[in-house]
């Protein structure tokens, strides 16, 4: 099995008075090996596991706690 995808950003570009801006495309290829096609991959990879558990965890939620609210397991544009 694969290594997760992690991005590997340093704890002082997340500092508010950071001025430079965190590519994240960028960051996401670089953990990809540099390979655009594989972070396309892995992050396809990532959303379907979310979208798994997001089914797995409105199976398990009852429409009380949740007062009505039903998830969307797609993105509208």
């Amino acid at each position: 099995m694969p290594e997760q995808l992690a991005l590997q950003i340093d704890v002082a570009e997340c500092a508010p008075e950071a001025t430079q801006e965190v590519d994240l495309v960028e960051s996401v290829i670089q953990a990809c090996g540099g390979d655009p096609r594989a972070a396309v991959r892995e992050l396809l990879a990532d959303a379907d596991f979310l979208r798994d558990q997001l089914y797995t965890a409105s199976c398990l939620l009852s429409r009380g706690i949740g007062r009505g609210w039903a998830p969307k397991y797609e993105r509208l544009p």
